[in-house]
């Protein structure tokens, strides 16, 4: 509740601005203007009315008033536009990185409806590329015995140099294999995804028109 200097306080400023705007507006109307400013401080309260706003107030928010006293016009503050622009940017960003995903999507089903006649070929595809890594494995493991020989050997003979570079090797070669088994669970996933698309653009699943929706981001 108001104590009674607050309340004689807020009624009296609004008593000032009713007066002042039925002075401004009489005026204008005498001249034959018509328009009214009434300006707001930065709390958005109307603080003044007249012909222009004051300096101090044109950052501020503000509204045009016509002679009977109806809202013509709002007027946004500067930090108001600046907001409102920063998001019509972000927005704008938004769509733009959508319309290319949607064009790339695109892309990638006329290839994939131009590249396979039928499923059975992303399968054979997809083998191929497991058994191309597959004999990159063998290799590396071939690798990873001699290694492994040469890590034995040193730590028999207790060569501390020789061990910490056989060892070095060996960790290398290791991780060389497990690069390769990763990848492998990639190219599967990606056949997956191939397989599935293709599958609803020949019309076995969702309509073709359909687009993939965009990956979630990762947290």
């Amino acid at each position: 509740m108001l104590n009674p200097k607050s309340a004689f306080f807020s009624a009296t400023l609004a008593l000032a601005l009713t007066g002042l705007f039925a002075a401004t507006a009489m005026a204008q109307s005498k001249s034959g203007a018509g328009k009214i400013v009434c300006w707001k401080d930065k709390s958005g309260k109307v603080v003044g009315c007249g012909d222009t706003v004051p300096p101090e107030y044109r950052d501020n928010a503000a509204k045009e008033l016509d002679s009977r006293g109806m809202t013509r016009k709002n007027v946004e503050s500067a930090e108001e536009a600046a907001k409102r622009r920063e998001r019509e940017k972000d927005l704008a960003k938004q769509k733009e990185v959508e319309r290319r995903r949607l064009a790339e999507q695109k892309r990638q089903d006329a290839a994939l409806l131009n590249t396979y006649t039928d499923e059975k070929e992303i399968d054979q595809r997809r083998d191929r590329d497991l058994q191309q890594v597959d004999l990159q494995i063998i290799q590396i493991q071939a690798s990873l015995k001699n290694a492994t020989d040469r890590y034995n050997d040193a730590k028999k003979r207790n060569s501390k140099e020789d061990l910490a570079r056989a060892g070095g090797e060996k960790e290398k070669i290791e991780q060389n294999i497990a690069a390769k088994e990763k990848e492998k669970e990639e190219i599967r996933q990606k056949y997956a995804v191939q397989k599935k698309r293709y599958v609803e653009l020949r019309g076995g699943g969702q309509s073709a028109a359909a687009p993939v929706p965009a990956p979630t981001p990762k947290k």
